[in-house]
């Protein structure tokens, strides 16, 4: 299973012998150099680039190009090399682009020779920088592991060797910009999307044809670029008496434009992908969708073996669990789902164009008939209604006939893929729970709840976010929570948010390894003890919940201290200067009761580990009513807005970034009287006392 990393997360390698895949939307230069265990590099013959691409253990791409493959072998290093450092650099002296921030993120990953990835690291938040360290490979007590570096340089390549201890840093940089651009013409471009190998489903088609007023088909598309913002939309949620909120994307990609068709246009505020519920649902027309994993811009991967019999004429395929493409098995399920999101968004999209296209009509004819006075005399004006009016029923029963059909081929699929699904993706009533054991990897995504329209009450989608988070979490225990206002009772839905956090807590606790993902709790009023009692009894917690002012500035202190060390052992380039005994593994803070025991500091902490935290594994889980802490007043908007408001009960405040559909959530919770989730955190326990 790939493991994603974020700046500064590590991963062990297993295997000796290696390819670093990178991928880019525009030519660029990769190169590696052999460092000693201080990271310094002792001469030129220690950098491997397109004028000399081979070393010992190494070899890399001899021109630019928007796709490398660098190979290579553990075991061939020379003892003196400790550390491999991979570069990436924008080619000078040739028209192009001068720095990252205009290019698609890069993207590097490091795979086996069978093409199995281990680890991915998307480069994002880079701007002036021209060069960049991407990845690093470090000998450690005897093994190898790779870690994520993300290291800029506004200067190129000079200022990046001079970082390394190179002398002739200046020189070679500038013999290998020569090298480069005398080569430009070999160069490779940036490939065009792949449609082989890949799943294609067919879209629902409006029930409109272009003489209708539906759209006519159109030329096949061109590449769509990664975006490098942030996976969530911007949101600010108010309570009673405050704006509405924006809808928030729950998923944190972007949808590829259909094959035979652009991507619909949708409005973004604050550069975060957040879709605008004011723009226009645009009609979609029929295609293939184009399901390569997002955020895997090399080759495309295996197809899924053939496990359903062929259609027989005229009737719809068979559903099949994993029936996309995909490396493993979790990663064609992951796809699997999100290609029933996307289909389910798109048919429903098409069923509202038909319907707004009926009701236009109908008004239109209207209009006609009533503005000729003749007309409302006698009977004539009766029968012109009438005519329009079953004009109208004629054209909604047939996109009312075409989205039945369409959901209930996605039912279908839901109703195969559900129970195949493994427990990170699985509902905690899924029987794969009771056979759960700690896994020994993380897994690619986390299940956060279902998702759902209006059009298909009866037809749950699951939430899927992409994992090591990228973003902390938001528990809305505020009334407007509720969508039907049935939870008037504060006490009642506050109880129920902080469950919903636990049972979010659980499922982390179970799919990371033993000893890779600790959570602490604030609970400043002991509020919280009773639905905190499975985390409490089991002892998965790294300490007991935090009590009082003095509680909640310990634990803040502690937290907002380990971001700094990792930050500046990141930025510094050694990673590895951490104290002796530092805890590497992923960090929870679980707040309830919010703002009860902060003072002005405490919230400012609270504020830099939202933004700050994610990049360098530490996480926040907000359990809290926004209106307690008005008090406060714009100053905790940005908190609001880095986190993703995530509700107790069903609510319709996500939206999708592609047509910007208001979607219900549903959380994710253990069903009542159940003992899984018990069972589940008494494995994770033991394993954590063995582990240390």
């Amino acid at each position: 299973m790939t493991a994603e990393l974020v700046r500064g997360q590590n991963h062990p390698l297993s295997q000796a012998r290696l390819e670093i895949r990178v991928s880019a939307g525009t030519p660029i230069v990769a190169g590696a150099t052999l460092g000693d265990e201080q990271g310094r590099i002792h001469g030129v013959e220690w950098v491997a680039h397109p004028g000399a691409p081979t070393l010992p253990g190494l070899e890399v791409s001899r021109q630019a190009a928007a796709d490398h493959r660098l190979a290579v072998d553990l075991d061939a290093m020379p003892e003196a090399v400790h550390r491999v450092s991979v570069l990436l650099a924008l080619p000078t002296g040739v028209v192009g682009p001068t720095r990252f921030g205009t290019v698609p993120a890069p993207v590097v990953a490091v795979t086996g020779l069978d093409g199995t990835e281990v680890v991915s690291y998307t480069i994002a938040g880079l701007e002036a920088e021209s060069a960049v360290v991407a990845l690093e490979l470090y000998r450690r007590q005897g093994s190898w592991k790779v870690r994520a570096i993300g290291q800029g340089y506004a200067g190129g390549l000079a200022d990046l060797f001079t970082d390394q201890g190179l002398p002739q840093a200046h020189q070679l940089a500038g013999g290998i910009n020569e090298a480069v651009a005398q080569g430009m013409a070999r160069a490779v471009p940036a490939p065009p999307p792949r449609t082989d190998g890949d799943r294609s489903r067919q879209a629902a088609a409006p029930a409109l044809g272009p003489d209708q007023g539906g759209p006519a088909p159109q030329g096949a598309p061109g590449p769509v670029p990664p975006q490098p913002t942030s996976p969530y939309g911007t949101q600010a949620p108010g309570g009673p008496g405050q704006p509405a909120p924006q809808p928030e994307s729950p998923y944190e990609l972007q949808t590829p434009a259909a094959s035979g068709q652009p991507a619909p246009q949708t409005s973004y505020q604050g550069g975060t992908g957040a879709a605008d519920p004011a723009q226009p649902a645009a009609p979609t027309s029929g295609g293939p969708i184009n399901y390569s994993h997002p955020r895997r811009q090399n080759a495309a991967p295996p197809p899924p073996p053939p496990t359903a019999p062929p259609a027989q004429p005229g009737q719809p395929a068979q559903p099949v669990a994993g029936d996309a493409t995909g490396w493993s098995m979790d990663e064609r399920l992951y796809n699997q789902v999100w290609g029933m999101f996307e289909d389910l968004a798109r048919t429903t999209a098409a069923y509202r164009s038909a319907v707004d296209f009926a009701d236009s009509r109908m008004e239109k004819e209207l209009d006609q008939v009533l503005s000729d006075p003749r007309s409302r005399i006698g009977g004539q004006g009766d029968a012109a209604r009438e005519e329009a009016q079953a004009k109208h029923a004629q054209l909604v029963n047939q996109a009312r006939a075409a989205l039945d059909r369409d959901i209930a081929q996605l039912t279908a699929e839901a109703e195969v893929v559900e129970p195949a699904l493994p427990p990170a993706y699985a509902r905690w009533d899924n029987p794969v729970w009771h056979g759960y054991r700690v896994p020994t990897e993380i897994p690619m995504a986390l299940r956060l709840g279902d998702l759902h329209l209006p059009e298909s009450d009866r037809l749950r989608i699951p939430m899927l976010v992409r994992l090591p988070l990228e973003r902390g979490l938001w528990i809305d225990s505020g009334p407007g929570g509720s969508l039907d206002g049935s939870f008037t009772d504060s006490h009642d839905l506050r109880r129920l948010a902080m469950e919903t956090a636990v049972a979010h807590a659980a499922r982390l606790l179970a799919v990371y390894p033993a000893g890779e993902f600790t959570v602490h709790v604030i609970d400043p009023a002991g509020s919280g003890a009773q639905a905190l009692a499975p985390l409490v009894q089991t002892g998965v917690l790294a300490a007991p919940p935090a009590m009082g002012a003095a509680g909640v500035a310990e634990v803040l202190a502690r937290l907002t201290q380990r971001v700094d060390l990792v930050q500046m052992a990141v930025r510094g380039g050694a990673p590895d200067s951490l104290p002796p005994g530092f805890d590497t593994s992923e960090q929870l803070l679980i707040v309830n009761d919010f703002p009860h025991g902060f003072d002005d500091r405490a919230v400012n902490q609270l504020r830099y580990l939202a933004d700050e935290g994610p990049a360098v594994g530490v996480h926040l889980m907000m359990v809290a009513d926004r209106e307690e802490a008005a008090g406060y007043g714009p100053l905790l908007d940005p908190l609001w807005r880095s986190l993703l408001r995530l509700t107790p009960v069903p609510d319709d405040h996500l939206a999708d970034p592609w047509v910007g559909h208001a979607w219900t959530y549903e959380p994710s919770l253990v069903p009542p009287g159940s003992q899984v989730l018990q069972q589940v955190l008494t494995q994770v326990a033991a394993a954590r006392a063995k582990h240390w």
